[in-house]
């Protein structure tokens, strides 16, 4: 059996994105609230019944919240360009050594209805 477990959080932070539409509004500073998702799929552990310890999960999202939240994303070391396909990256790389590793991140802007899932399974 597999069974996924997700934890949420969220990060406010500004950017500016090169786009070949709405290309003012985007050249400007300007920012979001974010909320990613990470997603942990694996066997549950017949010593304690979880997939991950969700408080330890918790504190590692609380460690990459901090890089991110009230940033400036163009300035976030290994981020490249703020897009919502390279934040999903970014959270999975920082998240890569858990174990099991995240299977699904998700990332999405609640104010604008844009969002990006970054399916690693």
């Amino acid at each position: 059996m597999q069974f996924t477990v997700h934890q949420r959080f969220f990060f406010d932070a500004a950017h500016t994105l090169e786009r070949a539409i709405e290309t003012e509004s985007s050249r400007r500073i300007h920012g979001h609230t974010y909320w990613a998702e990470v997603s942990v799929t694996g066997p549950r552990n017949p010593d304690n019944g979880m997939v991950i310890d969700l408080g330890h999960l918790r504190a590692r999202l609380e460690q990459l919240r901090d890089r991110l939240d009230h940033h400036f994303l163009d300035e976030v070391p290994g981020l490249g360009k703020p897009t919502l396909e390279n934040l999903s990256l970014f959270i999975a790389n920082a998240l890569a050594d858990l174990q099991p590793p995240p299977s699904r991140i998700r990332v999405w802007r609640d104010s604008i209805g844009d969002g990006c899932v970054l399916d690693l399974s």
